[in-house]
């Protein structure tokens, strides 16, 4: 006997319907799985049986054969196991087809029939919903994730005999259902920007990087507050929207990264990942691509600690998604794209040693090794920064001082002020924030004076500033004019900006 089961699998951050078909014949007991399975799939023919037998149910003593289509796309993890387990139960006469024809049902088996929670059950509720289903049926840590769709039915089960027995029609189970005020409840944040004490100027560079989205790296010797200011970064960013919530927690749901208990992510990303990361765990990657950091950054931060100790293939890696937004990783038989939308904040020391600059300690390395130590971050990668800063040493007077600076909450106030104005220039187009303007909306938007253009030919001149730093200049100063509240660019946002791009002036990459 036939019977065809529908379940999910997912490409990318979406997910796609997998026929789970079972047939039983006659001939020699044994239990084929055939479609591409890998290893993890094969191996489920002995967790499917030993809960069947546990759960109470007889295991047919025939030949089963188990066919996962489309039989041309590979099917991996462990989510198969309760389709092919209620695909053999429905085959032998157990389930009426039509208890199970209008349902979808992923989740992985325990010997002794418990559901354990599986990867992408966000984007598998996407997918049965356009397909116009009645309802899943997955294990009960993955409801309030699935919940998160509305316009389907999503039943938390936590044994393979519930799961019977409610398409048997003997117990009742009631659709899991989450308002939607807790999905937007935005945690109070563990750290604030009154903790750091000094660094009034680096603190103005992120609330300016925070408010138009630009990257920013910040230069300065051990222990002067650089991953402490970009651990605080997130705290002055506005909050996700609808979309970039589900787009972000589609991407965890896949890498079954989503906080237990939780529907959505709901603040934004922060990443930062060790220097010792290879280029397929930084972009993403593997025989079977999966997503790396830049994604799970996606609409957040991606921090970079000490940036020439990562290996140079690794940070080239990164020029592509800075520019694109994406990452597209194509294997003989795939092809798959994964958003990276993120905020680069890196942080190097000056030198080697740490010390090159510091008024009180003495920097021992030589010119060679200080050459050498910048030259492993390439000029396309700087260019793709647009905020660099020195970060010096704080002086025991600021140390000691008890009065406060601005709080995040404060610096979050201009940076919303400041998106405001960036969602109406842009209402319409593909972007967002002002990091992210082309030539020809360079040209509309960051019109300057001539007193302006006079001081940014002055700065161009005497630093020997590139056109690429040019566009750049233009674009700070005109999200600092935003944070200003003003119309136009004016020439102290154009000098502000200048010094924003210190590492034009003193590295030589």
């Amino acid at each position: 006997m036939l019977a065809k089961i529908l379940s999910s699998a997912v490409i990318g951050i979406d997910a796609y319907v997998v026929e789970v078909e079972v047939d039983i014949s006659q001939g020699l007991p044994s239990f084929f799985t055939v479609g591409l399975p890998e290893g993890a799939v094969r191996e489920s023919k002995d967790r499917v049986k030993a809960a069947i037998k546990n759960s109470g149910y007889p295991f047919p003593s025939d030949r089963i054969t188990v066919n996962l289509a489309p039989a041309d796309v590979k099917k991996e993890g462990s989510a198969f196991d309760l389709p092919m387990a209620l695909g053999i139960l429905a085959a032998t006469g157990l389930l009426e087809r039509a208890s199970y024809q209008d349902y979808l049902f992923l989740g992985e088996l325990a010997l002794d029939g418990l559901l354990r929670p599986v990867k992408g059950a966000l984007p598998t509720a996407i997918t049965a919903r356009s397909l116009g289903l009645k309802g899943i049926f997955l294990p009960k840590e993955n409801a309030a994730e699935a919940a998160v769709v509305k316009g389907i039915d999503i039943y938390p089960v936590s044994f393979l005999s519930e799961v019977i027995e409610a398409l048997r029609g003997q117990i009742q189970i009631s659709p899991f259902s989450m308002g939607v005020s807790p999905l937007f409840h935005k945690p109070p944040a563990q750290e604030d920007f009154l903790d750091v004490k000094g660094q009034e100027n680096a603190k103005r560079a992120l609330e300016v990087s925070a408010a138009g989205g630009h990257n920013l790296i910040m230069v300065g010797p051990p222990g002067s507050g650089k991953t402490m200011l970009a651990r605080r970064l997130y705290t002055i960013l506005p909050e996700l929207s609808f979309e970039e919530a589900l787009e972000t927690s589609k991407i965890y749901s896949v890498m079954g990264l989503m906080p237990k208990g939780h529907g959505l992510i709901t603040q934004r990303p922060f990443r930062s990942p060790h220097h010792t990361i290879s280029d397929a765990g930084l972009i993403g990657g593997g025989q079977n691509p999966k997503p790396g950091e830049v994604s799970l950054a996606h609409n957040g931060v991606l921090f970079l600690d000490e940036l020439p100790e990562f290996r140079k293939n690794v940070l080239e890696v990164l020029r592509q998604p800075m520019e694109d937004g994406q990452v597209t990783i194509s294997r003989a038989n795939s092809r798959v794209t994964y958003p990276a939308n993120f905020m680069l904040v890196a942080a190097m020391n000056p030198c080697p040693c740490g010390f090159l600059g510091d008024p009180k300690r003495q920097c021992r390395c030589s010119f060679l090794q200080i050459q050498r130590y910048r030259s492993k971050i390439s000029g396309p990668l700087m260019d793709r920064i647009d905020i660099h800063i020195e970060v010096p040493p704080v002086p025991y007077k600021e140390l000691a001082d008890r009065s406060e600076g601005a709080s995040s909450a404060e610096m979050l106030q201009r940076v919303m002020r400041a998106r405001e104005v960036q969602t109406a220039r842009f209402r319409g187009t593909p972007i967002h924030t002002n990091a992210r303007m082309n030539t020809r909306q360079i040209k509309e938007f960051c019109k300057i004076d001539s007193r302006s253009s006079e001081l940014l030919e002055k700065a161009m001149e005497k630093f020997g500033l590139s056109a690429r730093a040019h566009a750049r200049i233009l674009k700070i100063a005109r999200t600092i004019a935003d944070l200003d509240q003003c119309r136009n660019i004016q020439p102290n946002h154009i000098a502000e900006a200048i010094q924003y791009r210190s590492l034009d002036r003193t590295l030589v990459l």
